[in-house]
């Protein structure tokens, strides 16, 4: 089999955190192909000199791996000479087995893309990139914090505090205020006054989960915890103020994805940042599925389906989608209905799966077509009239037209 060239003129790229090799492929007057190679360092200005001699050529594509996150430097400096580039997925590009080396990636990187054999990755535009770095940490330090909350778990029940079997939330207002009322000396009878009239537990119950015997390390170590919890909280907020002013331009398309069940303010934003506003990008909900890793493997050889594995996709995508899946699953909507149908066939976990499969095809409908999402289940009249009946019978009153 011989390959057909499709460009006249591509560079690729062998990035690494230090150097990066570039072979350009490129047909002289003669219809000679011509290879140039050249290695360039990994700081600024090499990554300068190396966009600036890429373009010297004008390439029709550019192409390089997606190797961690060395290529988003190289990437941006190729950018802004407005080449067309493409960032292909490293297990899709394997080198011929023993011609393991940097030029040799190169070459047969930019063998590969003059003939037509690679196919770019989705790359979100510069905005989007900028907002993902707040968003991602955002999100790390979320499961930071759910990890030291866990943790004062573990140090209260060592100490002998139950309040997490009297509470539904050991965070909570009443419950943080009760733990710090211990920390400064206050007997269990006195931090009483800080819980909620609102608390199911009684006085009793609330006073036995508080007898404990709070040891000096005991103390030092939730002191410093809870101190830890408060500033990452403090945080978090930080974060999640600047990631929504970041998207403030986006308010019409925020706005569409909050309308799905499951689906709050932070999520839509977080979901926003990863997938982007263009869905022109993926082609199709399917497509859009596949690259973020919510859709069954498609593994079938003669006839016989083997593991429908799926595949590492879009890890932060995922995470989204699974908790507004979970939530979905709870409120009255025809999402409810499927997840309790595939709950006895499937089991909870894969059910959830298949729910975040179909809220990504939501979300890919909505900010293509932008629309609201409506229900097949929910009648939006009668909710409409529900919650805003009172309202107008007051006012009809207030203003005469009816007597009784």
């Amino acid at each position: 089999m011989e390959f057909t060239a499709i460009y006249q003129c591509v560079a690729a790229l062998d990035v690494h955190q230090a150097k990066l090799t570039v072979c350009i492929l490129h047909v002289d007057e003669a219809g000679q192909v011509i290879t140039e190679l050249k290695e360039f360092g990994g700081f600024k200005k090499d990554r300068r000199a190396m966009a600036k001699w890429v373009a010297s050529f004008c390439p029709d594509v550019v192409v390089m791996e997606s190797t961690g996150v060395y290529w988003k430097s190289p990437y941006a400096a190729l950018e802004k000479h407005g080449l067309n580039i493409e960032v292909v997925n490293a297990r899709y590009v394997k080198q011929v087995p023993g011609r393991k080396t940097d030029i040799a990636d190169a070459q047969w990187l930019a063998i590969l893309a003059r003939n037509g054999l690679l196919r770019g990755g989705f790359v979100p535009p510069v905005e989007f990139r900028e907002l993902r770095l707040i968003s991602r940490q955002m999100q790390k330090l979320s499961g930071i914090l759910s990890s030291e909350k866990n943790r004062l778990h573990k140090l209260l029940t060592d100490a002998g505090i139950r309040l997490s079997v009297v509470l539904s939330d050991l965070n909570g207002k009443s419950a943080r205020a009760m733990i710090k009322g211990l920390l400064a000396g206050e007997t269990p009878q006195q931090v009483l006054q800080y819980a909620s009239k609102r608390l199911k537990a009684t006085q009793e119950e609330l006073l036995d989960a508080l007898e404990g015997e709070i040891s000096p390390s005991h103390h030092f170590v939730i002191t410093e915890v809870m101190a830890h919890i408060e500033e990452l909280e403090i945080r978090i907020k930080t974060f999640q103020q600047a990631l929504l002013q970041g998207l403030s331009p986006f308010k019409t398309v925020m706005e569409c994805l909050q309308t799905i069940p499951g689906v709050d303010e932070m999520g839509a934003a977080m979901l926003l940042v990863e997938i982007g506003d263009d869905m022109s990008a993926f082609g199709t909900a399917s497509n859009l599925a596949s690259w973020a890793g919510v859709c069954p493997g498609n593994n079938e050889s003669a006839g016989k389906k083997k593991s429908g594995k799926t595949r590492k996709g879009n890890p932060y995508v995922r995470r989204i989608l699974c908790e507004a899946a979970n939530a979905a699953s709870r409120t009255q909507c025809s999402l409810q209905d499927k997840f309790k149908g595939l709950l006895i066939r499937r089991g909870r976990k894969r059910a959830i799966f298949a729910i975040a499969h179909k809220l990504l095809k939501i979300v890919f409908l909505l900010i293509d077509r932008g629309e609201y999402y409506r229900d097949a289940k929910i009648d939006y009249e009668a909710l409409s009239v529900q919650r805003n009946a009172p309202r107008w019978i007051k006012k009809l009153r207030q203003y005469g037209y009816i007597t009784a």
